[in-house]
Parts: C-alpha cells; structure tokens; sequence
C-alpha cells in the first residue's frame, strides 16, 4: 500500500484519533448543556440554598432565622447596620454592616408602606 492512499495505516490512524477527539468533544457539550438554564424551558431551576442567620437583639441571641424572617425584623427596625450578626461558616459575630449576605437582604427589604 502506498502511504498516500486513504486506507494507509496512517490516514486510518488519523481518522480514528479524529473520531475520538470529535466524540470527547460532542460528550464535553452535552454535558454543559444539560447543566445550563434556558429561561422558559421545562427544566427548573435549582432551588436556592436556605441560608439561616443569628442576631443579637438585647444582648441575646435569636435565631436560628430564615431569610423572611430576619426581613421582617430588619422591618420592624430591630436590626440595624450595628446589630451583631452571625451565620455558619463565619469564625466570629460581626456587626450587619460587615456581613455581605445580610446587607443584600436589607437592600431587598421593602421600606413599610404608609398609606
């Protein structure tokens, strides 16, 4: 056989390393694909992590809270930006003022409605 026919042991080797590549990469984008979110599609998204959260109110602790209910507090202007706050996978109390994920609930809070 001469080495510029297609059936060559080299072309065929070639093909094969081509298919092999081709089918890793097929297999790398269904995979992304079935991990994305597509607005409007049947798939639903994952439901978000509940995150609990301790205050200090009056010197005492209160909680475990849900995210509703420390809104609510924060409504009822018991927890303000000086409040001591804490929440798993922190090391020590810190005030609200320092505490990322408390500061983005204040900011979703609602302001009460006067009527």
């Amino acid at each position: 056989m001469d080495n510029n026919d297609f059936f060559s042991l080299d072309r065929l080797l070639e093909f094969g390393i081509g298919m092999g590549m081709a089918q890793q990469m097929i297999n790398m984008m269904n995979q992304s694909m079935k991990s994305m979110y597509i607005p409007g599609s049947i798939q639903s998204m994952p439901q978000p992590i509940a995150h609990f959260y301790y205050v200090a109110i009056d010197g005492l602790q209160t909680g475990p809270l849900r995210e509703t209910e420390l809104m609510e507090l924060i409504r009822g202007k018991k927890v303000s930006k000086d409040t001591l706050a804490w929440m798993p996978g922190m090391a020590t109390w810190l005030p609200v003022e320092q505490v990322p994920a408390i500061l983005k609930l204040i900011a979703l809070t609602p302001p009460p409605l006067n009527v």
